[in-house]
Order: C-alpha cells, then structure tokens, then sequence
C-alpha cells in the first residue's frame, strides 16, 4: 500500500491509495481506493486472473482495515474498526454454496431462521444472505422454495 495522493478541504482530507495484493499462488490484485469520512471506497481494480463477482464485491473488506489504520482512523478507543464488522473468511465456489446449505439446513432443524443463520455464519447482510441462499439452491444444495405441482 502507497499514498497516491491527498486532498484537504478544511478540516477534512480525502486521500487515495494504490494498493496491491499479491497471492502466494501468483495472482494479484491493484487498485485504487479513496479512504475519506464515509470510509473507504475503491475506484479502480485491476487483477489477474479476472476476479468473480463474489470476490470482487468484498475487496473493500480486505483493504479495509489496513488503509483505515495507516490513515489513523483504525481502532478507536471501543475496540471497533470502523462502521463494518469484519468478514469471516469462508469457501468460495461450490464448497461455500454446500457450507450455506449445511448453515441453512441446520438453523431449520433447530427450528430457527435460516436467513439469520447464514447471516451469522458468513458476516454478511441480509441480501448478500439471500443471494448465497438462491446460489446454493440453483446448484442443487438445497430444494426449491416453491414447488409447483
């Protein structure tokens, strides 16, 4: 991570970091990301190879933490990192939808909401949530919601 540039208006400043993720398997990732008042924001990613939507959508959760820090604006004096609560790592691809429906199957027989079940085992919102549910049952982890005879 390197600071790009800043602005300052006032009080407040925005600045812009070029962050580069680099994986023991050879992939990478570069981007750019604004670290302001609202938190943090990426402009532009780079990859290779490409990266699925999944992974794509949490980048700002993986570069979160370590550009909030080096702006000064990490933890503050209640432990907590931000407005986010940080994301449980959890399988992408197949072995994710199956871990979905495990939760899913497993908050029913408790007699519980499975909704809520998901939401708590992978740290994300509801519609993420639901999202993961609808993948898991379009590839057959779990049975459709409506059966129509």
């Amino acid at each position: 991570m390197r600071p790009a540039w800043e602005v300052r208006e006032d009080e407040t400043a925005t600045s812009w970091y070029t962050v580069r993720l680099a994986f023991p398997d050879g992939a990478h990732v570069e981007a750019l990301a604004v670290v302001g008042e609202g938190g943090v924001c990426v402009e532009d990613v780079q990859a290779r190879p490409a990266l699925c939507l999944d992974d794509l959508a949490v980048l700002a959760d993986w570069i979160e933490e370590p550009l909030t820090e080096a702006c000064g604006l990490g933890a503050g004096a209640d432990g907590a990192a931000g407005a986010r609560r940080a994301r449980q790592g959890r399988p992408r691809g197949p072995e994710g939808r199956r871990q979905v429906a495990r939760e899913y199957r497993a908050a029913q027989a408790a007699g519980v909401d499975p909704v809520l079940a998901v939401m708590g085992a992978t740290g994300h919102s509801r519609r993420e949530a639901l999202r993961m549910i609808a993948r898991a049952r379009d590839a057959g982890y779990l049975t459709p919601r409506h059966v129509r005879y």
